[in-house]
C-alpha cells in the first residue's frame, strides 16, 4: 500500500478519489465547468488531441480518463475502421454513466470500464496499441499512471497525453496563474453550486503541474522513446506523445 506521502509525491492536485468523490458529485456539470474555466477553448484542445489519437496506428485504444466521453466522441468523428476497438475507462461511475449514454450509438466499437488509471489489473500486460489520457493526469499520481500506461502498451505502442502545461514566457505564465487564482473560485462556485473542492483540486493541479519539458523528461524516465510535445494556446496545455520501445 502506498504511504500518504508517497501517494501525493507525483499528484499535482493532491487529490485521492477514494477520499472525495468530487467528480461523481459534479458529473452532470463537468462539461459546463470545462466551458466556464476555459471560456470554451477546451473544445479546440480536445479536437486537436482527438485528431492526434485517431491519426495514430492502433487496433485497440485504452483511454485512461474518459470522463463524460467528450474526447472519445471526437475520436469517433474521424473515420474509424471496423477493426478498431476503444476501451473507454474512468474511475467515476457517474461520469461513465454519462459517457455510456453519449456513446451508446457506438457500442460495437467502444467498451466502457470503470478503472483506476493508477492500477488496472484487469488490463493485461502488453495488450493495447495506444493509451491516451486527457486532462486527468494532474489529478492522479503521475508515476503510477505512467507505469500502468507502459505496462499495458504493446512494444511499439503509442502514448498520447493532453494536460496542463506552462506558458514559456514567465511574466505571461504568472499573469495567467494569477487570473486563474482569482477567477476560478468565483466561476467554479457558480458552476458547481458551491462545491469548493471541485475547483480547489483543479486549480492546484494546474498550478503545481510540471512544465512541458519536465513532463517530457518524466515520460522518458519511465522508459518511453520518441517523446515529443506540442503546446496549445501559448502553452496553457500541451499534447505529449511517446512510444514504448519495440524491443
Amino acid at each position: 500500500m502506498q504511504t500518504h506521502v508517497d501517494a501525493h509525491s507525483n499528484n499535482a492536485a493532491e487529490f485521492i478519489w477514494r477520499h472525495d468523490d468530487v467528480f461523481g458529485r459534479i458529473a452532470s456539470r463537468y462539461d459546463l465547468l470545462c466551458d466556464v474555466f476555459s471560456f470554451g477553448v477546451h473544445r479546440l484542445w480536445k479536437r486537436s488531441v482527438a485528431r492526434r489519437i485517431a491519426g495514430e496506428d492502433w487496433t485497440t485504444l485504452l483511454d485512461g480518463a474518459t470522463g463524460t466521453g467528450d474526447i472519445i466522441l471526437r475520436v469517433l468523428a474521424h473515420e474509424i475502421s471496423g477493426g478498431r476497438n476503444i476501451i473507454a475507462s474512468d474511475v467515476s461511475a457517474k461520469m461513465l454513466a454519462i459517457a455510456q449514454r453519449r456513446l451508446a450509438a457506438h457500442a460495437g466499437i467502444v467498451q466502457l470500464k470503470q478503472l483506476d488509471a493508477e492500477a488496472m489489473p484487469s488490463i493485461a500486460e502488453r495488450s493495447v496499441d495506444a493509451y491516451s489520457i486527457s486532462l486527468g493526469l494532474k489529478i492522479c499520481n503521475r508515476r503510477l499512471v505512467l507505469d500502468e500506461a507502459f505496462r499495458v502498451l504493446r512494444p511499439g505502442g503509442r502514448l498520447i497525453v493532453l494536460e496542463a502545461s506552462n506558458i514559456p514566457w514567465m511574466i505571461l505564465h504568472r499573469t495567467y496563474l494569477a487570473y486563474m487564482s482569482f477567477c476560478m473560485p468565483a466561476l467554479g462556485w457558480l458552476a458547481t453550486a458551491g462545491d469548493a473542492s471541485a475547483y480547489r483540486y483543479l486549480l492546484r493541479g494546474i498550478r503545481e503541474f510540471p512544465s512541458a519539458e519536465a513532463l517530457a523528461a518524466e515520460i522518458r524516465e519511465h522508459g518511453f522513446q520518441e517523446v515529443t510535445f506540442e503546446r496549445l494556446s501559448l502553452g496553457i496545455v500541451a499534447i505529449h506523445t511517446a512510444r514504448r520501445p519495440s524491443s
